[in-house]
């Protein structure tokens, strides 16, 4: 049974979120506040965190903080702040998602299933030498893509940037993350840089570049590699 840690003071969406999530067969704990949470995710070591960043007692993202000193726990967050800069510093911090209150229940829990399928599927280790996709392949040791059995030239700097992406696949990585992996800055102004290298990749890798199936954009937050 998949154990699912609910972080929220809200009574009334515990109760909601509790009944969906028992419905569908997975074990909840929930708890009120940053320091039950604590306390129940090392006791308890749920599969997957459901945080509220309002907590009554701390920041969420300081829980965050404090679950990634010691688990790779997937921890989507369900927050009503839409600011992107909060966004980015919960994902920043260690957050997987970020689900924006209100929400649908259905897109709630098919976060919650992809958050779990990633973390059940063998992550990418030194091992791992090759990503293939419907569209092309990739040989991370050779550093060489190749789409419908022909070379795709890409510069070096297009290189990081899809190596970072597809090492992470299913994982958010924010601008910030990427432009200071790949360039060195971390000013988001530079986020020009990303837009015009992502479209250049896209143009390489994707069958549809208007409509990626594979290197897809969250507005204001960052890019995910989708298999």
């Amino acid at each position: 049974m998949t154990r699912v840690l609910v972080v929220e003071d809200d009574p009334q969406l515990v109760r909601a979120l509790v009944i969906n999530l028992q419905a569908r067969q997975y074990g909840v704990d929930a708890a009120p506040d940053g320091t039950t949470a604590l306390r129940l995710a090392a006791a308890r070591q749920p599969d997957v965190v459901l945080l509220d960043l309002g907590l009554p007692d701390m920041d969420g993202v300081d829980v965050i903080r404090a679950l990634r000193g010691w688990t790779r726990v997937p921890i989507l967050v369900l927050s009503a702040r839409q600011a992107s800069d909060e966004k980015v510093a919960a994902l920043d911090a260690g957050a997987d998602d970020y689900v924006t209150k209100p929400f649908s229940m259905d897109e709630l829990l098919a976060r919650l299933r992809a958050a779990v399928r990633r973390t059940e599927a063998a992550p990418l280790g030194p091992e791992t030498t090759e990503v293939e996709t419907d569209e092309f392949t990739i040989d991370l040791v050779a550093k060489r893509v190749v789409r419908h059995g022909r070379d795709v030239r890409l510069t070096p700097t297009e290189w990081h940037l899809l190596e970072i992406l597809v090492t992470n696949p299913g994982r958010l990585i924010t601008q910030k993350h990427l432009l200071q992996e790949v360039w060195g800055v971390t000013q988001t102004s530079k986020s020009n840089y990303l837009r015009v290298y992502m479209a250049q990749l896209r143009r390489k890798l994707e069958a549809d570049p208007s409509h990626p199936r594979y290197l897809i954009t969250e507005p204001g937050m960052g890019y995910r590699f989708e298999e």
